[in-house]
């Protein structure tokens, strides 16, 4: 059998891991979700200030509220992160020598207070307000199958970077008993698979964008037993 493995040098990659607007590694990788182009948040923030456009397509994000069709793409950052070597070190440290010349703590650095300790869904994401003051949008969640237990509050409001996988493993919690059990579960909207990664905002903007709130979820096992 051939060796599959092959050195790649890191220029080759660098046209799919670099900002446009800066030129440089992404950093707190920012994608717009109308087209799917991804610069450095802090860059992108900026363009827009002035901008309602995309840099690389110039295609109109939105007329009057641009910064809410973007989304933290943490896929790439970690990719980023894992190609470029000590970027996310030095990251840090420039990060933490910024704030603390201002006398100052670095948010990063702040203790995170987690009020249930086995619930995994955000532990990993969660932020020192719990994401309380991220965009938030409002799901209902609906059995489509008569193998699982409807949930009793179908209504919920949490924040627009959460993803499937958390809702997956909400529910998995929920009426499998086991946070664990997450990949049993199917979650669809209008009768659309929808991918782990996917975040609220992104199936809220691009499955429900003229629809009245919530935002409405269908969940199911994988395999009727």
């Amino acid at each position: 059998m051939d060796n599959m493995e092959r050195r790649i040098r890191l220029r080759t990659l660098n046209t799919h891991i670099t900002c446009k607007i800066c030129g440089g590694y992404f950093i707190d990788a920012t994608t717009v979700t109308e087209c799917l182009h991804t610069f450095c948040k802090s860059c992108l923030v900026k363009h827009l200030e002035e901008k309602k456009t995309c840099p690389t397509c110039e295609n109109v994000i939105h007329q009057s509220h641009p910064l809410q069709y973007i989304s933290f793409d943490r896929t790439m950052q970690d990719i980023v992160y894992k190609l470029v070597p000590n970027l996310q070190e030095n990251e840090m440290k420039r990060e933490r020598d910024f704030y603390r010349s201002r006398n100052m703590a670095c948010p990063k650095d702040l203790p995170q207070n987690h009020e249930d300790d086995d619930d995994k869904v955000n532990e990993a994401h969660a932020e020192s307000d719990y994401h309380r003051l991220d965009e938030q949008v409002n799901v209902c969640l609906e059995c489509s199958s008569n193998n699982l237990k409807n949930l009793q509050r179908r209504f919920l409001r949490c924040s627009s970077q959460a993803t499937i996988t958390h809702l997956k493993k909400f529910l998995a919690k929920k009426v499998l008993n086991g946070i664990e059990k997450y990949r049993e579960i199917d979650i669809l909207c209008n009768e659309e698979l929808l991918g782990k990664d996917h975040t609220l905002k992104f199936v809220y903007v691009t499955r429900w964008r003229f629809r009245d709130p919530p935002l409405r979820l269908q969940f199911r096992p994988k395999v009727d037993i």
